[in-house]
């Protein structure tokens, strides 16, 4: 359900998604459309005029336009340089609070990613030292040694 508060095109393609077996039934996909908004933004589709929409792209662009100030707003790669353990914190907590600048970002540099994290450790963290041993290649393997950090830190 829509409440005009988060990203329209991330609603717009979890409702294609929802619709992909009907996607080529436009009439379908306008009229089921207003069944995932919510209040806000309902009021905004029955303030549209009769016949002032022609098919589901124009109806999805309105809507576009119309919540374009909810639209995410991905943050640059650089975003992540400025990430680092603070004084006290868990491996956890750090971890968290990475992936979650990392999943904000549309760019996809693992090489790059994997410098940002390592560095981003304390020179004295077990997992800091074990990366620059023993490097790894991909995130994959990063999220995998650093599950095992994880387990120690936590027993």
């Amino acid at each position: 359900m829509y409440n005009g508060r988060t990203d329209p095109v991330e609603h717009v393609s979890h409702f294609n998604q929802r619709m992909v077996v009907h996607s080529k039934n436009e009439a379908l996909m306008c009229k089921a459309f207003p069944s995932s908004l919510g209040p806000v933004p309902m009021r905004w589709f029955d303030g549209l005029g009769l016949g002032s929409i022609d098919s589901f792209k124009e109806l999805t662009q309105a809507f576009g336009s119309r919540f374009i100030t909810c639209s995410r707003v991905s943050q640059p790669l650089d975003s992540l340089l400025s990430m680092t353990m603070q004084e006290g914190e868990t491996l956890k907590a750090f971890i968290d609070r990475y992936w979650e600048m990392f999943n904000e970002t549309d760019e996809d540099f693992d090489d790059v990613t994997i410098r940002i994290f390592k560095v981003g450790l304390s020179a004295e963290h077990g997992l800091r030292k074990s990366l620059t041993g023993k490097p790894v290649s991909s995130v994959h393997q990063l999220m995998d040694r650093i599950n095992k950090y994880k387990r120690v830190e936590e027993d």
